[in-house]
């Protein structure tokens, strides 16, 4: 008979229950059914073939010796047969089901709602004879059970069945008739394949539970079933010791009674799903956010050359490898050399919000709607272009550009170099496993991006460890074993720095100190420790669940972190030569020679100390306090913890594991302006090879790249320009306005790689809004057209048919104004470069140069600046000031010099920065006739990927990764977006009078 929670009545005052609401209470309490438990089963599931359970019992007790598509599918015969119950072979189960925690129930509209708060659903655990014998031996209470208990033995297995919440509705029914309706969580002890030692998964019990083996991946490129080091550890490394909770009084037949939670006795309606069910089942078809569109759109792939060829079929479109293999661990005896870099999977269980499905730290509620926004540092950094730099589809296009068009002859150097920063994990760990074998630095090449593990045998496999951790992006172990200063210089000779020192004389040759790093050529800190920002940190969880120590460390926080990468310094190549050196990227030497400089370094202070608005990278990309200053405060992980967690057996005591909440937590946000490449997230995961939903949150959270996308809005509008139309006079022959544009960013805008732009688009309308006049108007794919929609000068690298340049010889392109007067000129910032000469003599390239070459979008083949007008930061040094403070970051003059402006005349916005004026000086007489100006309207807009960037990539590159970039242009569907048209709106003045004379 079930029992129903009590009824009290409060005093009327209290609680003001009428009597009809009394009425219907009590009718509903009299009404609910004692209802059948769901999971019973007419008759026992038992193993009906023992012989073929124990000739399978063998190799599901050795993980490690199958790969994991044919171990699986040994698990699933085994499971599937419920060999796991076989009592005559020695396993033994819990007397009853249990709950994990308590569960609770609540009555509202007419009905009862039930809440599960265990760590898991109600379970009935089944144990191998080593499992249950290695319990009894080491857990029992009698006293007689050793003070430091040995390793639970090889081929040891845990099969948490799970049932419906509260265990109440199946207490009485034997076990062996339960149907597990959650699966299982299993645990099988493999001490020599993981730091941990254990093999980790869930299984689902028949056709319908959604368990599938993790080859081929699910379409929605979930974290895997099953696997070493997974992020059950998250809870399991709370575990006193052997990372299992495990107690024998749960067992049948050995002293001792279970624990007991709170059980308000009344079924959910419906029944409730448990954390784990939602987090282990996975959606298909593929979730979007947007849809593509239906076919390719021919005008935008005829304007930016990619229909030479025709429209790509989707069939032919090689997706990337799924998320699903980009599994990583710590291997048993580490942490050594060998585990310098792991997959953010490692990272996932823990800094992932809501993982245990009981907390929702690091979450906050979601201003747009009635879900929680997902702010762990997992899920803001997955979802941000760092998290997607190993999938990112324009890199690869560029890199397929590089081999194949501008530098065939080095195409082994420059995959290197450049998967140096996009794959970085996985080229680094390359290096550090092959030096130790006794190998060169051999160069990591573009095909290793996509080795998986499975089938096995496949070529690729033995490289699937590297291209797990390149498609990884630059991920968590990536910056937090960054060892900048002193830390570097002591780790530069250790083994997990393994041709580092090649990168940097070969990248940075003639810089010292930090300037020794730039491109991303960072020392990295002991494969055993891990840095942060807190004092202090708690050591044991992170240290139980794969050897690591977190570390407190000052230059976690410093822009130099940031910096390290974020320039990019790299040769100038002709005909497979080196012929000199450059930068491609400044944006850390920009901050660095603005106000916004902090003046200090992890090698101590910088001449001419801290600018007037002091203010590091993390302080704008990685926020840490509100738009009111107020620090952001919580616990910077989701673990079990002793004090607010369920009560469980041998857990670690509460100093070791219990969390305190922290000011300053720092959101992994991470974000410039690039929406294209976050909506092409949204609409195409199954072509990038990820998931959206989150893996830990899951329905409770907002799908962290929705957060992204909002969180690259909001930074357009808040923190990147502003813009102003003044003086707007008319004199009845000429309308003349004054456009001002404020740089709020921390460096030039835009920054970045080369090839980003903004641009100003000005409109003069009529009383009823019509455009009678416009500089900066575009066509659907972002081109820059005139008044009769004809590209303006510039825009068109190539011809229709890719068979040709545009008079390279010319490097046309719209030049700095101060003044435009006409529709066909538009103020565009950006920053435009050529290559080396072609001819007898050898070319000179660097500062100051005379430009002599084509344009060009090739990293590697920046010879001159033929035009920089970007916007230049508040407080910009003079030359002689910034060459000060390059000289003390240990790189020469050539610093200072490449991040001035090129260009721009004697235009005096470019002596003190800040921003940029200009005077819009319109004909009247070139406006339709018989029409009235009313207003004017300036827009500011960035384009991440402009046309001519994009035709350069469809002109000059082919194959897999070139035809994956021109299926996703031709099918985005920016319609109805502030990135409509392929640019992104950033700010607008909206339409401003213009006063009568």
């Amino acid at each position: 008979m079930r029992v129903l929670p009590s009824v009290r009545l409060h005093h009327p005052r209290r609680l003001r229950l009428t009597v009809l609401s009394v009425a219907a209470l009590l009718m509903a309490i009299e009404t609910a059914r004692a209802g059948s438990c769901l999971a019973e089963r007419p008759e026992p599931l038992l193993p009906e073939d023992p012989a073929a359970c124990a000739s399978l019992a063998e190799a599901v007790r050795k993980p490690s010796a199958l790969p994991l598509d044919q171990y699986e599918a040994k698990l699933d015969q085994f499971f599937g047969q419920y060999c796991h119950r076989d009592t005559e072979a020695g396993w033994r189960r819990d007397r009853t089901v249990r709950d994990t925690g308590p569960f609770t129930a609540r009555f509202a509209d007419g009905q009862w709602t039930g809440t599960d708060h265990g760590t898991h659903a109600p379970v009935v655990i089944w144990y191998s004879p080593e499992m249950a014998d290695w319990l009894v031996a080491n857990r029992s209470e009698d006293g007689a059970t050793p003070a430091t208990p040995p390793p639970v033995p090889d081929g040891a297995m845990m099969v948490k069945e799970m049932f419906p919440a509260p265990a109440a509705d199946c207490v009485a029914v034997p076990p062996e008739r339960l149907f597990p309706t959650s699966g299982a969580a299993v645990m099988i002890r493999d001490a020599e394949a993981s730091f941990d030692g254990w093999f980790w998964g869930w299984y689902g019990f028949g056709p319908d539970s959604g368990w599938a083996p993790d080859w081929p991946p699910a379409p929605s490129n979930p974290l895997p079933n099953m696997g070493f080091a997974q992020y059950c550890l998250n809870c399991h490394a709370s575990a006193e010791n052997n990372h299992t909770f495990a107690s024998p009084k749960n067992i049948l037949g050995e002293p001792g009674r279970s624990l007991v939670f709170l059980s308000q006795n009344v079924p959910p309606q419906p029944p409730a799903e448990s954390h784990h069910d939602a987090v282990t089942t996975q959606e298909d078809p593929v979730r979007r956010h947007g849809q593509p569109l239906p076919a390719p759109d021919r005008d935008v792939l005829e304007a930016l050359r990619a229909y030479v060829a025709g429209a790509v079929d989707p069939g032919s479109v090689a997706p990337m490898p799924s998320q699903t293999y980009d599994q990583t661990w710590v291997a048993a005896g580490g942490p050594t050399a060998a585990d310098t870099f792991l997959s953010s999977s490692q990272c996932l269980g823990c800094h992932d919000a809501g993982s245990t499905g009981l907390q929702f730290d690091m979450t906050a509620p979601n201003p747009h709607g009635a879900n929680l926004e997902n702010l762990s540092p997992y899920a803001t950094w997955r979802s941000s272009p760092m998290g997607l730099a190993g999938r990112d589809p324009f890199f690869f296009a560029q890199l397929a550009s590089e081999t194949q068009s501008f530098h065939p002859g080095a195409s082994d150097v420059v995959q290197d170099t450049c998967l140096g920063c996009h794959g970085i994990t996985g080229q680094r760990q390359f290096h550090i496993d092959g030096s130790a074998d006794g190998g060169a630095c051999a160069p990591f090449r573009r095909e290793m991006v996509d080795a998986v593990p499975y089938p096995d045998g496949n070529p690729t496999a033995e490289h699937a460890k590297f291209g797990a951790l390149a498609r990884d992006g630059i991920s968590c172990t990536a910056c937090h074993r960054m060892a900048l200063g002193e830390a570097g210089k002591a780790a530069a000779n250790e083994p997990q720095n393994a041709c580092v020192a090649e990168r940097q004389a070969f990248l940075n040759p003639d810089n010292t100190g930090f300037a020794r790093t730039f491109t991303g050529s960072f020392l990295v800190g002991a494969p055993d420790r891990l840095i942060g920002p807190f004092e202090n940190p708690k050591t044991t969880p992170m240290k139980a669940a794969f050897g690591n120590i977190p570390a407190h460390d000052t230059a976690i926080a410093s822009s130099e972190i940031c910096g390290t990468c974020h320039t990019v310094h790299l040769p100038v190549m002709q005909d497979a030569k080196v012929i000199a050196h450059t930068y491609e990227q400044t944006t850390y030497p920009e901050w660095a020679f603005s106000a916004y400089r902090t003046g200090e370094s992890p090698d101590g202070p910088l001449p001419l100390g801290p600018g007037s608005a002091a203010e590091s990278c993390q302080g704008c990309h990685m926020p840490s306090r509100d738009a009111a200053g107020v620090p952001y405060r919580s616990k910077i992980a989701s673990i079990q913890e002793y004090s607010n967690f369920p009560q469980a057996e041998n857990v670690r005591p509460p100093e070791e594991i219990d969390l305190a909440e922290r000011d300053g937590f720092a959101r992994h946000t991470l974000v410039g302006l690039n929406v294209f490449l976050i909506k092409i997230a949204q609409q195409f995961p199954d072509i990038l090879g990820i998931g959206l939903p989150d893996p830990m949150l899951g329905k409770k959270g907002l799908d962290p790249l929705l957060r992204t996308e909002r969180a690259m809005l909001d930074l357009a509008t808040d923190g990147t320009a502003a813009i102003m139309a003044t003086e707007i006079t008319s004199d009845g022959k000429m309308l003349k306005a004054t456009v001002n544009v404020e740089n709020k960013a921390g460096h030039k805008f835009p920054s970045g790689v080369g090839f980003r732009r903004a641009f100003v688009e000005f409109r003069v309308l009529d009383a009823g809004g019509e455009t009678l006049w416009a500089s900066g108007r575009t066509d659907g794919a972002g081109v820059l057209v005139d008044a009769s929609g004809a590209p303006v000068t510039g825009e068109n690298w190539w011809t229709a048919d890719c068979s040709a340049r545009v008079e390279p010889e010319r490097r046309l392109h719209q030049p700095h104004y101060q003044e435009i007067t006409r529709q066909d000129q538009v103020q565009v910032y950006q920053e435009l470069v050529s290559t080396p000469p072609e001819g007898p003599e050898p070319p000179i390239c660097g500062p100051g140069t005379t430009p002599a070459g084509m344009l060009t979008t090739s990293f590697l083949s920046i010879c001159s600046s033929v035009k920089d007008n970007r916007l230049l930061p508040h407080g910009y040094l003079g030359v002689d000031d910034r060459k000060l403070i390059a000289a003390a970051l240990g790189a020469g003059e050539e610093l200072a010099l490449e991040t001035g402006s090129y260009g721009v005349g004697d235009d005096p916005d470019y002596q003190t920065g800040g921003g940029d004026s200009l005077v819009y000086a319109v004909p009247l007489a070139d406006l339709p006739a018989g029409s009235t100006p009313a207003s004017v309207e300036a827009t500011l807009y960035y384009q991440a990927t402009p046309p001519f960037y994009l035709q350069d990539r469809f002109c000059t590159g082919k194959g897999a990764d070139t035809d994956r970039l021109k299926y996703l242009v031709g099918r985005l569907d920016l319609a109805g977006s502030r990135a409509e048209d392929w640019k992104l709106r950033v700010v607008t003045t909206g339409p401003v009078a213009i006063k009568a004379p």
